[in-house]
């Protein structure tokens, strides 16, 4: 009998011990994981901020300047694409509404800048839905990233527009 516990005990202890093994295994690759996309995340919404307020600035300066301007919309394209692959369904929802905004601006806005320059005014007031939808979509990304980082009310950079809720 008392062999029979020993081997018992032992076949216990090596089976717990793999068992712990393999799951400690399995949460670590999941941390890693979730890390790993949290970085492309990241990554991936810091370009497309960067690529709304270069070519926001590109078109502000043009419509101040009366000059021409080029962008490489492929570019945004493409931060657009690589933000929508990594985000969670909530964040691609607001990137498709930032976009679609983008887009009804660059409708009022992307006129020939050397003969029909918006004014500084005007420029401001085509910039207000995208500074909306911007504001929307930069709190729907910090909502997945963290519950305290709480939502913002104020513009960001890039939106090229005064904020009523600062100027009351």
């Amino acid at each position: 009998m008392a062999v029979l516990e020993t081997v018992l005990t032992t076949a216990g202890g090596a089976l717990s011990a793999t068992l712990g093994v393999v799951v400690g295994t399995a949460l670590s690759r999941r941390a890693q994981d979730r890390h790993w996309l949290r970085d492309r995340q990241l990554a991936a919404y810091q370009e497309l901020m960067r690529q709304y307020a270069t070519f926001t600035m590109t078109l502000r300066r043009a419509h101040v300047g009366r000059t021409g301007w080029d962008y490489d919309w492929a570019v945004w394209s493409a931060a657009l694409t690589s933000a929508s692959l990594v985000a969670p369904a909530e964040v691609v929802e607001e990137i498709d509404r930032f976009a679609a905004a983008i887009g009804r601006f660059l409708r009022d806005a992307a006129v020939d800048t050397t003969t029909s320059a918006l004014s500084a005014e005007e420029f401001a007031q085509a910039m207000h839905p995208p500074a909306i939808a911007q504001v929307a979509l930069v709190n729907a990304i910090r909502r997945t990233l963290g519950k305290d980082l709480g939502a913002l009310s104020v513009w960001i950079g890039g939106s090229l527009t005064r904020n009523p809720r600062l100027d009351e």
